[in-house]
């Protein structure tokens, strides 16, 4: 029986343990035993920080594990990457996972590579000068995902604010002020193997707008004109390239103007959160997101087979997206899955401010919102 390490234990590494368990593959979860979902379905819980990757490194020595992998969370990639090198398993290398999660090395990567990014600063203590940056601002965590930290600024004396709050909320006590692109959001969902990138869907996303921009909804396949696409695909390639990311999912967010110029925001080399990787993938082409991912992890990637099979989608409920419940509280037509975890429906500042989640797929997209 294969051996696979999955880094994380939360609710977002679930769906990844039990498509494992199903393919009849050993699971070894390794995350704080706080919070740890996971800990009840895997073979083997092993209570040690995502972080502590020496630790995590001998432990996989001594059971000998076949892959190594993890699902929407940055955190876990250096540690993933750095045991995968010392074991010669299949995933992306150390160097590129720190340029992959770190937004500032991230951006200095895409800027010597021509990717078009948003003109940004960099900094770690006081408030950074922007005299060279054109207002509004997005300031963010440098390591964070999930809009943790993240707020709009018009005018320069929203800055101390601003910086106090994405410093706060970041592990390596870095973050970086970049300009606001106008338009809308979308992420491109990828695997790629021995370098070579392949696009599964393109999800278009609804958010809470400024000054947090959390996001409310996802849906697939993307609307957007085919010339778009077609832009977002090709500056894809080019942004997995200039990470040096070769192996494994990825999940990359772009802004899209009026004007049709398309700029990178962010790469993350996994797949990503709120059920883009985990549901929407799947029932939208038909392709396994999650098998593919593990297969690739212990070294039997098979290339993807990616049709428009249907429409899929997900929705968060909070007090912006009231008008979700009644949707949450009876059966439609669409119904797939849904679960409300908390009736105190929150402003959200965060992703961990939501309330629940409606997951539908239909031969039509479903607009709710």
């Amino acid at each position: 029986m294969k051996k696979l390490a999955i880094i994380g234990a939360s609710y977002l590494q679930l769906p990844l343990v039990l498509k494992a368990k199903e393919m009849g593959v050993e699971t070894h979860c390794f995350a704080w035993a706080e919070g740890a979902v996971c800990r009840d379905y895997a073979d083997y819980f092993h209570p040690v920080s995502v972080l502590e990757k020496e630790e995590i490194l001998q432990k996989c020595l001594e059971i000998q594990i076949d892959g190594i992998t993890t699902i929407a969370t940055d955190m876990a990639v250096p540690t993933i990457c750095y045991v995968a090198e010392k074991m010669n398993l299949v995933s992306n290398s150390y160097a590129s996972s720190l340029k992959s999660t770190n937004k500032a090395e991230m951006r200095a990567a895409f800027r010597n590579a021509g990717c078009r990014i948003p003109g940004f600063r960099s900094f770690s203590r006081d408030v950074p000068d922007v005299s060279d940056l054109r207002f509004p601002l997005i300031v963010k965590p440098a390591d964070r995902s999930g809009s943790r930290g993240v707020t709009k600024i018009t005018f320069p004396d929203e800055l101390p604010q601003a910086a106090a709050r994405a410093l706060k909320e970041s592990f390596s006590g870095f973050a970086i002020a970049e300009e606001f692109i106008d338009g809308v959001e979308v992420s491109v969902e990828t695997i790629s193997y021995e370098g070579r990138h392949f696009v599964l869907s393109i999800t278009d996303k609804t958010t809470t707008g400024p000054p947090y921009f959390v996001e409310l909804a996802h849906h697939q396949p993307s609307q957007l004109p085919p010339n778009i696409q077609e832009k977002i695909r090709a500056e894809t390639q080019n942004c997995l390239n200039a990470l040096d990311i070769t192996s494994g999912a990825g999940h990359s967010e772009f802004k899209i103007t009026e004007e049709g110029e398309v700029f990178v925001i962010e790469v993350g080399a996994r797949m990503g959160g709120d059920f883009i990787g985990s549901h929407l993938v799947e029932l939208s082409t038909g392709y396994d997101f999650l098998k593919g991912v593990i297969q690739l992890a212990l070294g039997r990637f098979e290339e993807p087979l990616v049709k428009d099979s249907a429409f899929s989608g997900v929705y968060f409920l909070c007090s912006d997206s009231i008008a979700l419940l009644p949707y949450m509280q009876q059966k439609n037509d669409f119904d797939f899955i849904k679960e409300i975890q908390n009736i105190e429906l929150k402003k959200i500042t965060s992703s961990n401010d939501r309330s629940g989640y409606l997951i539908y797929k239909s031969d039509n997209r479903v607009n709710l919102l």
